[in-house]
């Protein structure tokens, strides 16, 4: 039998190049569709191939696609002068470059970009892309929804251009340095998923804009500690506890008139008390135009209260139009609050029941559908995804007068869809891999190519449901061990944390990545335990206050629980565990907390000291932390660092601007004080997602790490 220590997979093993070539095998995967009102075109992104990191914007109509921009062709190649860096820059370590992002009008006639913070405007039915001079780098690109106007952001200011390039002026422009119109705010685009700041008006005569002010937001300073002679950028970055930006709405019009939206200062009768209460409505979470005026959505700032508002555009008035609380916090569910051309509301039901539901008008979805994301509305009908299984995510359409929903996407899988008419373009994911399917009226009429590549090593893990909570895991093991070969070391891959979700009926780059561990010689075994999604709102604010607990007890029960069906198969006497951001968090804390079950760990970019961490994520969890200190001193890892016998590998990016860096220092530095010998891996420019030569290197330093700590 040929095993992995005598084949030596560091020197001719081809995965780590491979998940660092693909960029975690996401380059030649087609994204951000976009399908027109009539359901004949669909826009897309996606590379030539699937080692290709640079993104193309592609067309799909009449069952052909056509490339509509290619960032590497002589004509968009030529970016002009050299420009500053865009108001928002990109992270290191992105997975793609050229065409990024993109917008269109209402027709999906034209369709606005940037490269290098120039300005492009390319014509969907045909006609190279046309360069748009602007005031500077550009941002966010936007058409008016004529297409005849293209709204961006430009040093903080708000500005239109013509379609043919002339005209350009600034509608809203700041009034100090530390103030920018038209673009997000960090809290609202990290942690509460809402990446936009400005909204055109049906008419386009109009814009609803946000106005950010970061003037009290304390400044971090980030550097490259590689290169001494660059100087440090500063990051208005709201940590727990500390103010927030400002941000108001302006509804700004073409003549020049502003008017200032009138938001709810805080939340009035209904807000649900707690050792912590603020009910000052903070945060915009969602705003929007349709042609019944503006919708806006706040959120108080400690996240019991949530009120959907209606907009008069022409005084700036609000009228409540939905209320939400939840004495933990009200969960924000993506694409709500959607309004329908009859004026009726889709929002999140209250909480209630193992499920969390939807409420279409007056119906409410039924009872075990567990609605994810609403993704739109097109010919009468409302469309989600939704879980009837919490391993699989499935869309949903529903017609008001319905019997009820209608699931449609048929294999056991992670489904979405982009919709416009009578067309569906449903984005799959099975274990066999992904594929992008057109339908119109219900039928298949084509596809879209996914070209990324086919992983070197084949996941076939089984679905287990472990423990007296069903903790929906699965335990990847290597294709060369055969019945009488001995148990193996056993590796913990979780991530574990609120919002996302490993144990799918789908592949992945992490089930690729947990089958070439198995390969080197571990049972690696991944589990959702509570505070994940797709279980139903107990189970996710079941952190709520404590967010190592009950996560560290379900990973704890899920290995037993294996280990008792598999004792042939699984060394309890050589645990590892392993993980990257709220992963890593939870890989050092179980050897901290419990190294009579882990006898080694790797926590990469590991949140250890939870007041560095920002607000709206923070808060939602453990509270303020001036008012609930016992919560952020629980849930901190460097009043534990003596506690270590366990060899413990903390791995960080110096460029990461989410978690920062600090977080591994200090911890390391409580081990040092401490006098518990431990390693530290710095990476040089890498940010929170490692990408390049680097990504493949770490996972043979990982591998090494974990072997030499179990012993062999």
């Amino acid at each position: 039998m040929t095993r992995p220590a005598d084949r030596r997979p560091d020197a001719d093993d081809p995965f780590p190049a491979q998940f660092a070539r693909t960029r975690r095998f996401s380059l030649g995967v087609p994204h951000r569709f976009t399908v027109s009102p009539d359901g004949t075109r669909v826009l897309f992104l996606r590379g030539t191939s699937g080692s290709d990191p640079v993104n193309r914007l592609w067309l799909y109509e009449n069952g052909t696609e056509r490339l509509l921009a290619d960032p590497l062709a002589p004509d968009l190649a030529e970016t002009g002068p050299p420009q500053a860096a865009p108001a928002r820059p990109a992270r290191p370590g992105g997975t793609s470059s050229g065409v990024v992002a993109y917008a269109t009008d209402a027709s999906v006639s034209v369709a606005a970009f940037t490269l290098a913070g120039t300005l492009r405007l390319v014509p969907v039915r045909g006609g190279p892309p046309r360069l748009l001079p602007t005031a500077g780098p550009a941002v966010d690109p936007r058409p008016s929804p004529d297409g005849s106007l293209i709204a961006y952001v430009c040093g903080g200011a708000l500005r239109t251009v013509r379609g043919d390039g002339t005209g350009d002026r600034a509608l809203a422009e700041p009034e100090g340095e530390h103030i920018t119109y038209g673009l997000s705010d960090h809290v609202s685009r990290e942690s509460v998923g809402r990446a936009r700041g400005h909204w055109w008006s049906p008419s386009g005569d109009a814009l609803l804009v946000a106005r950010v002010d970061t003037s009290r937001v304390r400044r971090r300073y980030l550097t490259d500690p590689a290169h001494p002679e660059r100087p440090p950028r500063a990051l208005p970055y709201p940590a727990a506890g500390t103010p927030n930006a400002d941000v108001s709405l302006y509804v700004v019009r073409l003549s020049g008139e502003r008017v200032r939206v009138r938001l709810p200062a805080a939340a009035g009768a209904g807000h649900p008390e707690g050792a912590w209460t603020d009910r000052a409505f903070e945060y915009v979470v969602a705003a929007g135009w349709d042609e019944r005026g503006p919708l806006v959505t706040v959120q108080s700032r400690d996240q019991r209260s949530v009120h959907v508002l209606e907009v008069d555009p022409e005084t700036g008035a609000t009228t409540t139009v939905h209320r939400a609380h939840d004495p933990a916090w009200v969960a924000l569910r993506p694409g709500t609050p959607l309004r329908l051309p009859t004026g009726a509301l889709v929002v999140p039901a209250r909480p209630g029941g193992d499920t969390q539901g939807l409420v279409i008008g007056a119906v409410r979805t039924p009872p075990g559908l567990q609605v994810r994301e609403v993704l739109g509305a097109a010919d009468g009908r409302v469309y989600f995804t939704g879980s009837d299984e919490p391993t699989e995510i499935h869309v949903w359409s529903y017609r008001p007068g319905d019997a009820g929903p209608v699931r449609l996407s048929g294999v056991p899988g992670v489904h979405t869809a982009a919709v416009g008419g009578p067309a569906v373009v449903l984005d799959s994911r099975t274990p066999d891999g992904q594929t992008v399917t057109v339908l119109r009226s219900g039928a298949e009429v084509g596809r879209i190519a996914v070209l990324a590549e086919e992983p070197v090593v084949t996941p076939r893990p089984p679905a287990l449901s472990l423990g007296r909570r069903e903790l929906r895991s699965r335990l990847y093991l290597p294709s060369w061990h055969r019945p009488g070969d001995g148990p193996l070391p056993v590796l913990l891959s979780p991530y574990a944390g609120h919002g996302m979700q490993v144990v799918l009926r789908a592949r992945a780059w992490w089930t690729a990545v947990a089958q070439w561990f198995a390969e080197q010689g571990f049972a690696v075994l991944v589990t959702d335990g509570r505070g994940t999604p797709g279980r139903g709102e107990a189970w996710e604010k079941s952190v709520h206050g404590d967010r190592l607990t009950a996560v560290l007890d379900d990973q704890i029960d899920a290995l037993r629980a294996v280990a008792a069906a598999r004792p042939e198969q699984l060394d309890t006497g050589r645990v590892a565990v392993r993980g990257w951001s709220f992963a890593g968090y939870l890989a050092a804390a179980a050897v901290l907390r419990h190294p009579e079950v882990f006898h080694a760990a790797v926590a990469g970019a590991a949140p250890a000291d939870r007041l560095l961490y920002d607000t709206h994520w923070e808060e939602r969890f453990l509270g303020h932390p001036e008012v609930l200190p016992e919560n952020y001193a629980r849930n901190s890892l460097l009043d534990e660092a003596a506690s270590l016998r366990r060899p413990l590998m903390l791995v960080h990016g110096l460029a990461d601007d989410n978690v920062t860096v600090a977080h591994t220092l200090r911890l390391s530095a409580a081990l040092l004080a401490a006098g518990r010998p431990h390693t530290v891996l710095p990476l040089p420019g890498a940010g929170h997602r490692i990408g390049g030569r680097a990504a493949a290197g770490l996972l043979l330093l990982e591998r090494d790490f974990l072997r030499r700590s179990l012993g062999g």
